[in-house]
């Protein structure tokens, strides 16, 4: 699921100046521009929780912070 989530994502970001980083586990790590961070965070979101029909919802929780530790 991380894996198609991370194509739909990639293409969604197209025109952006973000860019997808690093995945660790089922974590995504970008690089956002401030004035890009709003909209890409929700993008993201969107992507991610509607990568799939489940039984259960997948919920997605974004946070930003200069580096990833700060991003909670």
């Amino acid at each position: 699921m991380i894996k198609l989530a991370m194509v739909r994502i990639d293409s969604a970001l197209r025109g952006y100046r973000s860019a997808m980083l690093l995945q660790v586990h089922d974590e995504l790590v970008f690089e956002c521009p401030p004035g890009e961070l709003d909209e890409v965070a929700e993008i993201v979101k969107r992507e991610m929780e509607g990568v799939c029909e489940l039984k259960v919802p997948l919920l997605v929780d974004t946070g930003s912070g200069d580096n990833w530790r700060d991003a909670k």
